[in-house]
């Protein structure tokens, strides 16, 4: 164990490419000590531009040096929800009190923005992580599987296939992309214990729909949201991801919108995420369609791997990603605090 000499903390509103690559060091160097995952969307950070003149209005990446080293991190990440905080510090200064002094601070300004809940985040083999979390009080939330493809994908059918295209979203999608994050993504503190028993009376194919991170819902347990009641705080611009490296895709069957998907290329690395069929649509193949075809997409993009997460509870997709080729390589636990 190393002691600390010349301590102190930057404090970010966004990582700029040099914050990027100590940051990816260290975390290399923990996930090789710890043999456990982290999730730290850097290269999805990388792509936010903040205009620097103006100075930090909120802070979300929290970077501890000794000296010149990067020994600590932990950064806020917000996809439209609640906070997402994931952290780490070199395994040569743990039990120095660096992992609780960051935390103090994202506290201190959580406090001072007001967001509402903020979701902590441990993979479930990381021993420290979860006591840490226990220790302040965060309840479990829930769980998701990151999953790599490893084998080879099956053929799909040309019927299976025939006339569904991918078309780039622009802005001028931004409402249609939220009300569809509305339908696949619905909280579950939402679910009523009679949309529970509804949903376990009704027999549902893993072939239906493809929902990383979040649970299925049938389409008979919801009221679809209205393009009116969509919130401008719920709008994600598409051009503006695309920016930061994450290009959504509106999926089309001879011409009508059935569902969406979320493709994201860094370093090699092909990533899926909210990927779904519309509820008028399901039942017919699409999910196990848009998959082969959003694998294919990266491919061609030459992504040299590709993986995908999913909710622990979503047995349907974690069954059909499976069956497409697709092995768990981690466990992400995801913890509430109020």
């Amino acid at each position: 164990m190393k002691k600390i000499g010349k301590p102190w903390i930057k404090l970010k509103e966004s990582i700029d490419e040099v914050d990027y690559e100590i940051i990816a060091h260290l975390q290399e160097s923990c996930v090789e000590h710890d043999q456990t995952a982290l999730k730290l969307e850097l290269d999805y950070k990388l792509g936010v531009s903040n205009d620097s003149s103006k100075g930090v209005e909120d802070i979300n990446e929290f970077l501890y040096f000794d000296g010149e080293e990067l020994i600590g991190y932990m950064g806020i990440s917000s996809f439209g929800g609640p906070w997402e905080v994931n952290g780490m510090v070199d395994p040569d200064y743990r039990r120095k009190g660096v992992f609780t002094k960051l935390f103090e601070l994202v506290i201190a300004e959580w406090k001072r923005r007001c967001t509402g809940s903020m979701l902590l985040l441990s993979d479930r083999n990381s021993e420290s992580g979860q006591n840490f979390i226990a220790s302040v009080g965060a309840k479990y939330k829930h769980s998701e599987y990151e999953m790599f493809l490893k084998k080879d994908i099956p053929d799909a059918t040309p019927d299976q296939l025939a006339g569904i295209a991918f078309r780039k979203a622009t802005n001028a999608d931004a409402h249609e992309i939220a009300r569809q994050n509305a339908i696949y993504f619905k909280d579950e503190d939402e679910i009523s214990s009679e949309d529970m028993i509804l949903a376990e009376k009704e027999e549902i194919s893993s072939e239906d729909m493809i929902l990383p991170k979040e649970e299925e819902i049938s389409s008979e347990d919801m009221i679809l949201p209205k393009e009116e009641e969509i919130s401008s705080e719920d709008l994600i611009l598409p051009e503006e991801e695309e920016r930061r490296g994450m290009t959504s895709y509106l999926v089309e069957k001879e011409g009508q919108i059935i569902g969406k998907v979320n493709l994201q290329l860094t370093s090699k690395l092909g990533a899926i995420f909210g990927l779904g069929v519309l509820p008028e649509h399901r039942r017919k193949g699409y999910g196990r369609a848009l998959l082969l075809l959003a694998i294919e997409k990266l491919r061609e993009a030459n992504a040299q791997e590709i993986m995908l997460q999913v909710a622990a509870e979503n047995s349907n997709a974690l069954n059909l990603y499976k069956s497409c080729g697709f092995e768990e390589t981690s466990t992400m636990d995801y913890f509430e605090l109020r």
